[in-house]
């Protein structure tokens, strides 16, 4: 109870010391601007729970979960694939390379040209963006894999899929994971950017129409949603890596007592 207690308050001590700090310094605040964080959460309260959580929250939260899970998907297929064949991985790294170094954002016109600007496109933009990192972290991982246990799992019979499952995935998860975490900021970010192009709804849409029409407390209260956004999707995305590798951090801790 004491463990779960200091999690706890570790995970929101530093957010409540921010938003007391913030509270306290725009209490009396008069700057257009800036306005003070009552009148922001007051206009938090009118404008998200209403009309606009269905109309721009929720289709922005399907876009990023449908090409946060396409990278995913696409990244660690393709990281195992590269990371388990020499060649491929030779023939594949300056390119991965070239692409990589290009930023995301700046293929938003492109894809608009091919993809239009529905849906579409901004999903096509969340997965050019996050599919990075979970790539290239499942190529480190398959490589990493210990020798030792590859040569047992052949010696054992262990080929196909179970080798698959339980030696490469497992042994590079990891690091998936590691890349999955880099990803989900990534995809926040270019959720966002995708919808102050060319879109009719979302949050992205939503914080320029009002920063357009001067509604400063709800601009800042769609920026205060975002992170709360980023936050949630963080703590659940760390639960699902507690469960996922249990067998991991049991090991680490256990390396570390002895």
């Amino acid at each position: 109870m004491i463990r779960v207690a200091r999690q706890v308050g570790l995970i929101v001590g530093l957010p409540a010391v921010i938003f007391t700090a913030w509270w306290l310094a725009t209490a009396d605040s008069e700057n257009f601007y800036f306005p003070p964080l009552s009148a922001i959460l007051e206009a938090f309260g009118e404008v998200w729970t209403g009309r606009r959580l269905a109309d721009d929250v929720l289709p922005s939260v399907a876009r990023l979960a449908v090409g946060y899970l396409a990278a995913l998907a696409l990244g660690v297929g393709l990281g195992v694939v590269i990371g388990s064949y020499r060649r491929v991985r030779a023939a594949t790294e300056p390119v991965l390379e070239f692409l990589r170094a290009i930023p995301p954002p700046v293929l938003v016109p492109v894809i608009m040209l091919f993809a239009g600007i529905g849906d579409g496109m901004k999903v096509l933009v969340i997965v050019c963006g996050c599919i990075w990192p979970i790539l290239l972290n499942t190529v480190e991982g398959v490589r990493a894999v210990d020798g030792v246990l590859a040569e047992a799992t052949r010696s054992y019979g262990i080929r196909g899929f179970g080798r698959l499952r339980h030696l490469v995935l497992g042994s590079a998860s990891p690091q998936i994971f590691a890349g999955a975490r880099q990803a989900l900021s990534i995809g926040i970010i270019l959720m966002v950017i995708s919808e102050m192009f060319a879109a009719s709804n979302g949050l992205g849409f939503a914080i320029v129409q009002f920063q357009r029409t001067f509604a400063i407390s709800e601009m800042w209260s769609g920026i205060l949603l975002l992170g709360l956004l980023g936050f949630t999707l963080s703590l659940v995305l760390r639960a699902v890596e507690a469960r996922a590798l249990a067998w991991y951090h049991g090991l680490r801790r256990t390396q570390r007592s002895s």
